[in-house]
């Protein structure tokens, strides 16, 4: 089981203060918080790409390669690469570069975002959404397998004999997660490819991301990779800690109220309610999310977004000494309890590369 931060990289102010944080220091913020990422244990760094205020990471490899070279253990991810919009041949090239710089601690997940604009900001179209993931992951999926791609689809202009460079790290593509909020269709391609399936889960109550990931377990099955209980999954989640729970609700309160993502809509103790936000005490999140495989099944990962809303640096930092040094071995210690031997950890670079060897092997 994987534990881990995801980040929307929004540059908000902070509503106790009334201050805002450059570009510069949010940017630089969110180097450091990656790095308290591996320092207290955690397994997954992933950031979000976006290309419009108030979010800055429009180059997330950019800041994952930066990660690579300050840490040793911690998987380097996003949250979102926009496959309906970069062009899959850049993405190829782009995570192929950074398995070699991070000697194959990354994988990819990838989305449509939650952004309308961005569509024409990239000559696209935004009624195209699903038709452009579906296409531009069936050719960046041969990209990575493939030496030399002859391709010709609706949406980008005809490949002959092409190959992307550099080629994978030991010629295994990093894995790929499809992340949703909503659409089947993405669930559907997750399970058709033998891919993760990564549920946002941080909008919506539980009842609409069960019936995603049945429908992903289902078709996993269907396409032959495995049983329904060995597809891979994984869960976005939120949390806000203190020793005393009701300091938690006091300090979180305006952060929540003024975010860019829910503020101004239902409240605090509403939205914790109707979705798996938990803001209390340490106990309180770890018995929140041990549960979470009654609704869901065993799964693979779980990342939590802490540094959101405009909470500062400080305060970001403090939640990740709880989340490593109290909730996280509490749920590692839960997770694996009675977990049933046929369920498969969440995939590595080297398990991939050993699983490749053995296909090999058995070829021969």
């Amino acid at each position: 089981m994987q534990f881990g931060i995801f980040s929307v990289g929004d540059v908000t102010t902070d509503p106790t203060t009334g201050r805002t944080p450059t570009e510069h220091e949010r940017i630089k913020d969110i180097l450091t918080i990656a790095q308290k990422v591996e320092e207290v244990g955690l397994d997954v760094f992933a950031t979000g790409e976006h290309h419009n205020p108030p979010f800055i990471p429009s180059s997330p490899t950019t800041l994952l390669g930066y990660i690579a070279a300050r840490t040793e253990r911690i998987i380097l991810s996003t949250s979102t690469t926009l496959i309906t919009t970069s062009d899959p041949v850049k993405i190829a090239e782009d995570f192929a570069t950074l398995q070699h710089i991070s000697d194959g601690r990354v994988d990819v997940m990838m989305g449509r975002g939650n952004t309308g604009p961005v569509y024409p900001w990239f000559g696209k179209d935004i009624r195209q959404g699903i038709p452009l993931a579906l296409e531009n992951y069936n050719l960046l999926h041969r990209l990575w397998r493939e030496d030399f791609v002859d391709w010709e689809g609706q949406f980008r202009t005809p490949l002959q004999g092409f190959q992307s460079t550099p080629r994978p790290l030991d010629d295994v593509p990093p894995f790929v997660w499809h992340g949703s909020i909503r659409s089947p269709e993405i669930a559907e391609q997750a399970a058709y490819y033998g891919d993760g399936f990564f549920a946002n889960n941080i909008f919506w109550p539980k009842e609409h991301y069960m019936q995603l990931i049945r429908l992903y377990r289902q078709r996993f099955e269907h396409y032959g990779h495995g049983t329904a209980d060995q597809a891979i999954v994984g869960l976005g989640g939120q949390a806000f800690m203190r020793t005393n729970s009701q300091d938690a609700v006091n300090e979180f309160r305006p952060y929540f109220d003024n975010a860019p993502v829910y503020g101004h809509g239902p409240s605090l103790e509403d939205f914790t309610e109707q979705t798996p936000l938990t803001v209390g005490s340490p106990q309180q999140v770890i018995d929140r999310y041990a549960s979470m495989r009654e609704y869901f099944g065993d799964y693979q990962r779980q990342l939590f977004l802490v540094d959101h809303a405009g909470l500062p640096l400080k305060t970001v930092l403090e939640q990740l000494d709880i989340l490593g040094g109290e909730v996280v071995p509490a749920l590692r210690k839960e997770f694996a309890t009675n977990r049933p031997a046929q369920v498969p950890d969440a995939p590595t670079h080297a398990s991939l590369v050993a699983q490749r060897a053995e296909i090999v092997k058995a070829g021969n």
